[in-house]
C-alpha cells in the first residue's frame, strides 16, 4: 500500500478523535501521522500488522523472569511505585506478555499482582475488576485502538489508585527517523509529554513524570 493513500479517515486520531492529523514521517514501511491535539504519532490503522504477525513477534521476546537484565529493567517502574504503595495492595500486570516477571517483582515485595496479556493470560475475569495499582510496561505503545485499551486499562485502577505506565516518550528523540523503537512494527502510538498530560486531563488523573519512560498516574477519588 502507497504512503500516498493516506485519506481523510486516516488522519483522524485513534486516540482523542481529533480530525486533520499532520503527516509527521515516512519510512519505507509505513507513515506516522501527528494528532495537534493530544500529539500522539500514529500508524494508521491500514499499516498495522496482523495479530498472527504481532502475536510471532511477541513468541520471541525474551522475558525470562530469571534474567538479571530483565529484571533489572522492570525495576525502573517496580521501584518507583513500590513506595506510593499501602502494605497489601492489590494490583494488576496489565500486558504481562510472554514471560510474565513483573508480578514476580512485586510479589518478592509483599503484593499480590495478577497477569492479564490480550494474548498470553486472556482472563476477561480480570477486566471486570478493579485494583490498588496497576502496572502497564511497554504496552501501550502496541495498543491499537488506544481509546478504547485506554478506556479499559484505566478503568481497572479504583479511585484513588496508582497507574505505572513505562513506554519511550518521542520528545527525548532527536531523530524520530533512526529512533529504534520504531523499527518493531507493532508499536504504532509514540506518546509524547503532551499526550501523557491530555490523558491525565481525560480521564482525572495526577501526573507525575518521575522518569524518562515512566509515568505515575494517581487516579483521583
Amino acid at each position: 500500500m502507497s504512503h500516498a493513500d493516506i485519506e481523510q479517515e486516516d488522519r483522524q486520531c485513534p486516540l482523542c478523535g481529533s480530525s486533520g492529523a499532520a503527516t509527521f514521517h515516512e519510512d519505507r514501511f509505513r507513515p506516522y501521522l501527528v494528532c495537534a491535539v493530544c500529539a500522539l504519532v500514529y500508524v494508521p490503522a491500514r499499516w498495522h500488522v496482523s495479530a498472527e504477525e504481532a502475536r510471532k513477534r511477541y513468541d520471541k521476546h525474551q522475558n525470562n523472569p530469571a534474567d538479571a537484565g530483565y529484571r533489572q529493567f522492570l525495576s525502573r517502574l517496580v521501584d518507583v511505585m513500590v513506595p506510593q504503595l499501602s502494605l497489601g495492595a492489590r494490583g494488576l500486570d496489565f500486558g504481562s506478555g510472554p514471560g510474565p516477571a513483573m508480578s514476580i517483582l512485586f510479589m518478592e515485595r509483599g503484593f499480590v499482582v495478577k497477569n492479564y496479556d490480550p494474548f498470553y493470560a486472556h482472563d476477561g475475569r480480570l477486566l471486570d475488576a478493579t485494583y490498588d495499582f496497576v502496572a502497564c510496561s511497554e504496552t501501550v505503545e502496541h495498543f491499537t485502538e488506544p481509546k478504547k485499551d485506554w478506556d479499559i486499562l484505566v478503568r481497572r485502577v479504583r479511585p484513588g489508585g496508582l497507574l505505572g505506565v513505562m513506554t519511550e516518550r518521542r520528545e527525548n528523540v532527536a531523530d524520530f527517523s533512526r529512533w529504534r523503537y520504531i523499527n518493531d512494527k507493532t508499536h504504532v502510538g509514540f506518546y509524547a509529554k503532551h499526550t501523557m498530560e491530555w490523558l491525565a486531563a481525560q480521564y482525572n488523573l495526577r501526573a507525575e513524570f518521575v522518569l524518562p519512560s515512566v509515568v505515575l498516574f494517581r487516579r483521583q477519588p
